[in-house]
């Protein structure tokens, strides 16, 4: 089990290379693909690359017990006690709440025999080259992966939040 130290080093070396076109929908389910980049510690030119999807649920206005119900579906022990650490430091309520399964479907990875920054530089391009406005390309720790994505979705709900603050208030569920 990792300790509060490798959950705050994940956060801190976790850098999102792309960032999805689109936000957290205010109103239905979201998908994000993601592609996630780690260099494998004790290689050299040798790098790690996991394909996955991770959805959220549409967000809903705030209740008292804001993640009471958080789930991690699909993620390993890790992940269950990073989203514990999470709940005890959160300390700004925002107004919405975004309901969470931090579902991840099946996840593939491949290693791949060139350094990191060929590497990322390579899913880059084939990003710009497909357009796809719901892939994130990630960079992470190998062996906090899971933190590493994680910090992307929770980024996800930081830049999501103004535009769906907008959305309900447009729609009169907000004052």
């Amino acid at each position: 089990m990792h300790s509060e130290f490798d959950f705050q080093y994940a956060i801190e070396n976790t850098k999102v290379l792309h960032e999805p076109d689109r936000r957290i929908d205010t109103f239905g389910t979201t998908q994000f693909e993601f592609q996630l980049v780690t260099e494998l510690m004790d290689s050299t030119n040798v790098t790690r690359v996991r394909h996955g999807r991770i959805e959220a649920e549409r967000p809903m206005i705030v209740t008292p017990t804001v993640t009471d119900d958080w789930s991690f579906e699909g993620f390993g022990a890790e992940a269950e006690a990073f989203g514990q650490w999470v709940k005890n430091h959160l300390k700004d309520l925002a107004i919405l709440r975004y309901r969470f399964n931090f579902k991840r479907t099946t996840v593939s990875e491949e290693i791949v025999h060139e350094s990191f920054a060929t590497v990322c530089d390579k899913l880059l391009t084939e990003q710009r080259a497909s357009g796809n406005p719901m892939r994130a390309i990630i960079q992470g720790v190998d062996d906090t992966w899971e933190i590493s994505l994680l910090r992307f979705f929770f980024e996800m709900i930081e830049k999501s939040h103004n535009i769906n603050m907008f959305d309900f208030k447009r729609r009169g569920l907000l004052g």
